[in-house]
């Protein structure tokens, strides 16, 4: 499940908060999303009542440079843009706003302004930006440099040159780089353009090659692979003269770890992140994290949760689903819950949305069994079309073209029980589909 649509502050999303806390300071908010996300993101803005938002959906990652250029692209040039990621948390919102504020009026003066945070730590995760006053007055600051994720030793000189610099009251030096951004549209493209043309026109082909479905812009898959894959600081803030930094006081994290979210959610009496649907007890255990699905158990000592990468890497060598696929998967008609998966035989919850429908597929490798525990299904197996009530049930053997659809207004629940030699996500045919996936 991406880290931004888990609901874990107060049953909101850190994606949930960022389009509530940027929705009190602008006027529309431009979404850019993989197309496989795009779903999950409508359903989490239907929770909020908030229906007027433009989507722009890329196929597959470029990162953030072409991301945010395809957006400024379908933008007037004289547009004022906040860029911001989804899965950051800002607790602190009335800084926040004046911070923006700030940058508003850098921007507004054909500046790409960057957001510093004040290092609390030495932090080796992200990336620091080495910043000099622009005047006395320590307003407004010039970036030197923007420096890599450095290795702990680097890191602790770059707090200790802040220490002693904030002993004599003096600016800082180094910030973390947040990754959020305020510019002119026009002006972030022209600086694209001069540093880092392939990116640009690449960028351009696609955008002028887009598919274009209400407030939805779509691009194709062909000229999205064709466009360099490359981050905004490498392709422009590392190369433009008109970069500045805002040093920002606002309580962010960008809750990358387990470490890191164990700071803004409760720990036990001894200092243990817990995160479990059922009762968990240790003893003698401190300082630890400890998260707990119905696929997984991470078990791990504070300071540490970062090697999970490690895990991660084993899981893909292995060729594990974990990585990919959670027990619930989320798809634009609805949710499935694997209840059980062994050798031979798979056995899923299936909920579909009032008025959606699966897609017209067949299977090469497994039968299904149909069950409607509640609502009614409307069933297309080959050439015939049929209603299953609750408690009714039907067969589908291997290779029969099928379809599911809930045309009613209440949700369908049935259990999918599949049997075969393979039960793989990817043994679906795609031959029809109302979301236009492949």
């Amino acid at each position: 499940m991406p880290k931004q649509f888990v609901k874990l502050f107060d049953d909101k999303s850190l994606f949930q908060l960022t389009v509530e806390r940027n929705s009190k300071i602008c006027d529309s908010q431009f979404i850019v999303s993989n197309t496989e996300q795009y779903f999950l993101a409508l359903d989490q803005l239907e929770e909020l009542s908030q229906t007027n938002n433009k989507y722009l959906l890329e196929p597959i990652g470029r990162n953030t440079a072409p991301a945010i250029a395809l957006a400024c692209m379908a933008l007037d040039k004289d547009e004022l843009v906040s860029v911001t990621p989804s899965d950051h948390l800002i607790k602190d919102e009335h800084g926040y706003e004046k911070v923006l504020q700030k940058a508003k009026e850098l921007a507004e003066e054909d500046s790409l302004v960057t957001f510093g945070i004040t290092p609390s730590f030495a932090e080796t995760g992200f990336g620091y930006i080495q910043a000099k006053p622009e005047n006395d007055e320590c307003l407004i600051f010039n970036v030197e440099l923007f420096h890599e994720k450095p290795n702990l030793e680097i890191a602790e000189q770059y707090l200790e040159e802040n220490s002693l610099l904030n002993i004599q009251n003096l600016p800082l030096k180094y910030y973390w780089n947040s990754g959020m951004f305020c510019f002119k549209a026009g002006v972030f493209l022209d600086e694209l353009k001069k540093y880092s043309p392939k990116i640009y026109e690449s960028s351009k082909i696609a955008f002028d090659n887009k598919k274009i479905q209400n407030s939805t812009l779509r691009i194709q898959y062909s000229h999205m692979e064709a466009i360099p894959d490359e981050s905004i600081d490498y392709a422009v803030m590392e190369k433009s003269q008109k970069v500045k930094v805002v040093p920002s006081d606002i309580e962010w994290s960008d809750v990358g770890s387990f470490d890191a979210l164990a700071k803004e959610l409760p720990n036990d009496e001894n200092n243990n992140l817990i995160l479990s649907d059922k009762l968990v007890e240790t003893i003698d255990i401190q300082d630890s994290i400890i998260v707990d699905t119905g696929d997984a158990l991470l078990v791990a000592k504070k300071g540490s949760s970062q090697k999970v990468k490690e895990i991660v890497q084993s899981l893909k060598q292995q060729k594990s689903e974990l990585p990919n696929i959670h027990l619930t998967g989320h798809r634009p008609w609805g949710t499935y819950t694997i209840l059980e998966d062994a050798n031979g035989y798979k056995i899923k919850r299936i909920e579909v949305k009032p008025s959606k429908r699966l897609s017209l597929q067949r299977h090469k490798h497994r039968n299904e069994h149909w069950i409607v525990v509640s609502g009614k299904a409307t069933v297309t197996i080959n050439e015939d079309t049929f209603t299953l009530n609750e408690n009714e049930s039907t067969y589908i053997k291997a290779g029969d073209i099928h379809r599911l659809l809930n045309d009613t207004t209440e949700p369908l629940v049935i259990i999918e029980a599949q049997v075969g030699s393979y039960t793989g996500e990817d043994d679906i045919e795609r031959l029809d589909d109302d979301f236009k996936r492949s």
